[in-house]
């Protein structure tokens, strides 16, 4: 496993230590582990900004959640306008756009549980580094 991990992290340009992990956690679900870009990102749609640690309270959840489904659904529509625009150009001719091999809807699934879990038993979530 860890020559997996030290692979991974060569490829992508980062050495093990620089890796962070973000911990989410709540009462109403297990905690949720995630790279540090891929949270950042959803921290960054749920939020407006990134913080290393944070809270988003009971009474925030819904938007929170509401936000991250309006952002899957224009990252759906997004790559749809893009694969309908490379279907109807001549492979050729390229936009340069480049969409992300994992989906935002990918990343978000399991924020969005852990977030409805937290709505329903009206619990905080927290995370830090």
């Amino acid at each position: 496993m860890a020559k997996a991990w030290k692979w991974w992290a060569a490829e992508s340009n980062q050495t093990v230590r620089d890796a962070m992990l973000f911990k989410f956690k709540s009462q109403a679900a297990s905690d949720l582990i995630m790279l540090e870009a891929d949270a950042r990102k959803l921290l960054q749609i749920m939020l407006g900004h990134d913080p290393v640690k944070g809270i988003v309270q009971a009474q925030d959840i819904p938007r929170c959640i509401s936000a991250l489904q309006e952002a899957v659904l224009q990252d759906e529509a997004a790559r749809k306008r893009h694969a309908d625009k490379v279907a109807d150009a001549d492979s050729d001719d390229s936009d340069g756009v480049v969409l992300d091999a994992v989906r935002l809807s990918q990343r978000a699934m399991p924020m969005l549980r852990l977030l409805e879990r937290s709505q329903a038993e009206a619990s905080d979530v927290v995370w830090g580094v």
